[in-house]
C-alpha cells in the first residue's frame, strides 16, 4: 500500500507540473530584440546617425542615434521611435545625421557656430566653407546665446593643452576658452586615475547628458578646434 501511495503521488506531481508548464509559459526575455527596432537601427546607421549594433534593442546608444536624427529633422528630441519619427526616418529624403547645414543667422566669415538645439558645432572658414562639424555635449543654462570669442578671461589662459578640472580628478584636454570665466571647448573629460573618458562618444550630439558648462567634444573634434583657433582670436556664435 505504501508503494502504491508513492506511485500515485509521483503521478500527480508529473501531471501538475505538465499542467503548469502549459498554463504558465516562460516569460520572454526583457532584452529580446524587436524586428521593427532592428530595422530602425539599420536605417539610422545607413544615415550615419551611429546607432550601434542593430540587435532590436532600444538601448541608450540606439536612443542617442534617434536623438541625433530628431534634431537633424527638427523633431522633438526625446529619443523615442514615435510614429512621426519613423515616418520621417523611412522617407526618401531623410538626411544624414553627421552632415548638417550651418544654421541661418549665425553670421558670416571665419567663426565657430554652436547650436544648442541641435547639440552641434561647426568650424566655418572665411569663405563660408565648413572645415569640420560634429556633435557636442553642453549645459545650455551656463552659456548665453550670442557672440563670444576665444581668448583669455578672468586672468586665465586662453589655451591649455592639458587642463585640470576644479575637482582635480579629470583632464580637460585641448582646452580653448571662449567665454568668461571658465567656459571653453575641450575633449570629453578623462579620469586622471584611469585615462578613460567619463562618457562615450555616442553621447555627443544629444541631450542625454550635460556638461558642467563647457563644450565637450570628441578627441578628434577637440583637436580640430585647437588647430582652427590657433593664432586667431576666433569669433564664436552660440544659437
Amino acid at each position: 500500500m505504501r508503494h502504491l501511495h508513492r506511485a500515485l503521488a509521483a503521478l500527480v506531481a508529473v501531471v501538475v507540473a505538465g499542467t503548469l508548464a502549459v498554463a504558465l509559459p516562460a516569460a520572454p526575455s526583457v532584452a529580446a530584440g524587436k524586428p521593427w527596432v532592428e530595422r530602425a537601427q539599420k536605417r539610422l546607421n545607413d544615415l550615419h546617425c551611429s546607432a550601434g549594433r542593430a540587435d532590436g534593442v532600444l538601448d541608450p546608444w540606439a536612443r542617442s542615434a534617434v536623438v541625433r536624427f530628431q534634431t537633424r529633422h527638427r523633431l522633438p528630441a526625446h529619443g523615442h521611435l514615435t510614429d512621426a519619427t519613423r515616418k520621417r526616418l523611412y522617407a526618401d529624403d531623410a538626411h544624414r545625421c553627421d552632415v548638417r547645414p550651418v544654421p541661418g543667422g549665425s553670421g558670416k566669415g571665419r567663426r565657430v557656430v554652436i547650436s544648442q538645439r541641435q547639440n552641434w558645432v561647426w568650424l566655418v572658414g572665411a569663405g563660408g566653407e565648413v572645415r569640420a562639424q560634429q556633435g557636442m555635449v553642453d549645459l545650455p543654462s551656463a552659456l548665453p546665446t550670442g557672440w563670444h570669442a576665444t581668448g583669455s578671461y578672468c586672468g586665465r589662459p586662453a589655451r591649455v593643452k592639458r587642463n585640470s578640472s576644479v575637482s582635480g580628478t579629470l583632464w580637460l584636454m585641448n582646452f580653448v576658452r571662449f567665454a568668461p570665466c571658465g567656459v571653453g571647448f575641450h575633449r570629453i573629460p578623462v579620469y586622471k586615475s584611469t585615462m578613460r573618458q567619463m562618457h562615450p562618444d555616442w553621447y555627443l550630439g544629444t541631450n542625454l547628458d550635460q556638461s558642467h558648462g563647457c563644450i565637450r567634444l570628441s578627441r578628434e573634434m577637440s583637436l580640430r578646434v585647437w588647430e582652427f583657433t590657433e593664432g586667431h582670436r576666433t569669433r564664436v556664435r552660440v544659437l
